[in-house]
């Protein structure tokens, strides 16, 4: 009895040293950005040493992950030295990346088209590799023969190619830089495919006009998701047929006129912050085709870009600026410029979100640019959530369900394993994942929040209600709920805008199109906040022009956005959101009093009613310009009031944002091949461009110059 009586008092003794011993690990969120000597990496794996937790860094190289004091996060990066570091008591942790140097054989690339051949190197017994070669413009990956040194990845050919013709170079999966290519061993190679045309710029977008280097090694991915990866690419592997428009569907509309202030003295229309045209357009110049004529709306080409306006500093959720200046495509005409700035909500006082993902798997989204674009699109989003965020995913195909209930945003993992388990297949059953997805926003509604569903289809609609008025009133019902809408496009060749555009201007909504993951990068990743939280709905514009100063005006686009006079006060009238930080642009021509021109529409001589000129106290005013918006959350409308002053001043001395807005548009009229505009040539409208491009930290006006040239 005694000695179990020690036995006893022994193991509290252990079980107490123990207890005090035993150091107890907290985890906690660990967040940071991960650089080269370039800037921010996106991409980098991030792991927690001897775990399969894991993440990688977004766009700007931002990551954030859990862990505790004892654990060692590791840090990789195709063509970096991996690095690991203790987190210890750290709750950021920056690393910088250092550049990885490979050994192995020469890497040369020269041509298209793969081919089985046996290598034999010289100091070494007859050593089997592969090569891969082609013939015409393009590139080639093989293994040289001779003593093998440092890898060397060079580009050759018959045709060398220059900076301006470097390919894209994608590993793994991930974008990577020439460099890295080039650093990489042969012998770690495990498949290579080399795209071009319209094969490139379908995965690409405009970054692959120069052809696609995909490489695949034998380490990088885990067996499935190679398969998965080699799947997804095999299609491209051989010719396929050029994609024509020729099945895509466009709302046929007529370019607004030119009409008399005597006789029409108020022009009115709803904001409009949607971009697809814009990079719709880019998708057909990009691949070489014609762009249809009703694609180009030419108020979201210009609203592609940002602009620098002055940010609002009052009670108001937006600031106005106005500029009056020389047309750039009619000499004797005029320009006016409105512009829109939102405040930006600061990311510690964005609302918590509720927001239903409402994907289309049907059957015609089967195809690269398409299910495989949206899901990696989806992903960019996903990585924006926060903790108190929260996300249901709905599809739709032949019937409508549910694949993820409402999760917090914190559970990233279990929204993308969601995501990536979908596959396309059946017919498209539109309207009952509409009223699905709604179901389960206002079931989840947030008082106060931002209550979003986010619609990701090609807008082939063909079960119950489909046709664009069935869209129409289905959309309109369901935006008194208080949802609000996203609509993002994806794909070509059977694509229905004209359903996109309807279900984002009557649902309270906004508009994109994804032409690849650049552009998802954009709109859901770097301009989050401006696409996904709304400052204020029915946003409205009416300008009344001085026929003092204005003989006729027209609106520059908004064909498919003007309003009645009597709708501007009428809050009733649905109008568009305008975005956190998010600007809005409108140009007017003017053809101004005492100058004759062709586009100048008669009016006849009224009996009845009196022509008034303007007051000579107003005689310094070419127009009054009016707005009404609604909070987010609110339904009566708040009216600003400002005039702009009839001082015109020369093109040359209009600011860069002036000459770069009105490139844009004279760009969208050329390409609508307007009527109503004298010089089409590509060539001025490139030289005004260029007067607007210093400010182009994104590269965005760079690419609009690219695409002016493509055009004759």
């Amino acid at each position: 009895m005694k000695n179990v009586k020690i036995i006893s008092l022994g193991i509290i003794m252990l079980i107490t040293f123990l207890n005090l011993t035993t150091v107890k690990f907290t985890e906690q969120k660990i967040s940071g950005v991960v650089s080269d000597a370039l800037g921010p990496l996106p991409g980098v794996s991030v792991t927690i040493k001897g775990t399969n937790k894991k993440t990688t860094t977004d766009f700007d190289g931002k990551y954030a992950i859990i862990a505790n004091e004892k654990d060692v996060l590791l840090f990789s990066y195709i063509g970096y030295k991996t690095q690991s570091i203790t987190v210890g008591k750290k709750t950021t942790v920056n690393i910088t990346m250092k550049e990885d140097i490979l050994t192995g054989s020469e890497v040369v690339v020269q041509g298209y088209i793969k081919e089985e051949r046996v290598v034999f190197d010289d100091n070494a017994p007859k050593v089997k590799s592969t090569m891969l070669q082609g013939q015409g413009n393009g590139l080639q990956i093989g293994t040289s023969s001779g003593a093998p040194g440092n890898s060397n990845v060079v580009i050759r050919g018959v045709s060398s190619l220059d900076k301006k013709q470097e390919p894209i170079y994608i590993i793994d999966g991930k974008p990577a830089r020439a460099e890295d290519f080039r650093k990489l061993n042969p012998n770690d190679i495990e498949k290579v495919v080399v795209l071009k045309d319209e094969k490139s710029t379908a995965l690409y977008g405009s970054r692959g006009k120069n052809g696609a280097v995909t490489i695949i090694t034998k380490n990088g991915l885990p067996t499935e998701k190679k398969d998965i990866l080699i799947k997804e690419i095999a299609p491209f592997d051989n010719s396929i047929p050029s994609i024509e428009p020729n099945q895509e569907d466009y709302e046929l509309f007529v370019e607004n006129q030119f009409t008399s202030p005597k006789s029409e003295p108020l022009s009115t229309f709803s904001i409009d912050v949607d971009n697809a045209s814009y990079t719709n357009v880019r998708r057909f110049i990009n691949q070489g085709q014609t762009v249809p004529k009703d694609a180009v709306r030419v108020e979201e080409m210009v609203n592609f870009f940002k602009y620098n306006y002055e940010k609002p500093t009052g009670n108001y959720p937006f600031a106005i600026a106005t500029e009056y200046g020389d047309c750039p495509w009619n000499e004797k005409h005029k320009l006016v410029k409105i512009g829109l700035q939102g405040k930006e909500i600061p990311n510690d006082k964005l609302p918590n979100s509720n927001f239903v993902f409402l994907i289309d798997v049907s059957g015609s989204m089967n195809s690269q640019n398409k299910l495989p674009l949206l899901k990696e699109s989806m992903k960019v989003l996903v990585n924006q959530l926060r903790k108190n965020d929260k996300v249901a995913i709905v599809v739709y195909a032949g019937a409508a369900g549910m694949v993820l209930p409402p999760t917090s945003g914190d559970e990233k993992e279990t929204i993308i394993k969601a995501l990536d388990k979908l596959s396309a297949g059946g017919s498209t059953a539109g309207g009952a994942g509409i009223e699905l997805a709604y179901k389960m926003a206002i079931e989840n509604f947030i008082k106060g929040g931002n209550n979003r569903v986010i619609l990701a289809t090609d807008g082939d609609f063909n079960v119950g209600a489909s046709s664009n008025k069935d869209m129409e009133t289905l959309i309109e019902e369901k935006r008194k709920s208080g949802v609000f809408l996203t609509c993002l496009g994806f794909g070509m060749g059977n694509y229905k805008d004209s359903k996109m555009e309807i279900l984002a201007n009557k649902g309270n909504g906004n508009y994109a199109y994804i032409d690849n993951i650049q552009e998802a990068n954009r709109f859901l990743g770097k301009e989050f906040k401006g696409s996904m939280f709304a400052i204020a709905k029915d946003v409205k514009i009416q300008i009344e022009f001085n026929p003092k100063h204005v003989q006729s005006y027209r609106l520059i686009g908004y064909e498919n956005r003007k309003l009645r006079p009597e709708d501007f006060k009428n809050d009733a009238i649905d109008a568009g959101e305008l975005g956190s930080g998010h600007s809005v642009t409108a140009l007017y021509e003017i053809i101004p009093t005492g100058v004759e021109s062709s586009f100048n529409q008669d009016i006849a001589d009224l009996k009845y009613s009196e022509i008034k000129i303007a007051p000579k106290d107003y005689s310094d005013e070419l127009a009054t310009i009016k707005f009404r918006y609604k909070k987010p959350d609110g339904e009566k409308s708040i009216e600003m009031v400002e005039t702009i002053k009839n001082s015109v001043l020369s093109l040359a001395k209009t600011s860069e944002d002036f000459k770069f807005s009105a490139a844009v548009a004279w760009f969208g009229l050329k390409l609508r091949d307007s009527k109503l505009v004298t010089n089409k040539t590509s060539k001025d409208i490139k030289a005004l461009a260029l007067q607007g491009k210093s400010k182009d930290e994104d590269g965005y006006r760079a690419e609009f110059i690219r695409l002016v040239e493509a055009v004759n």
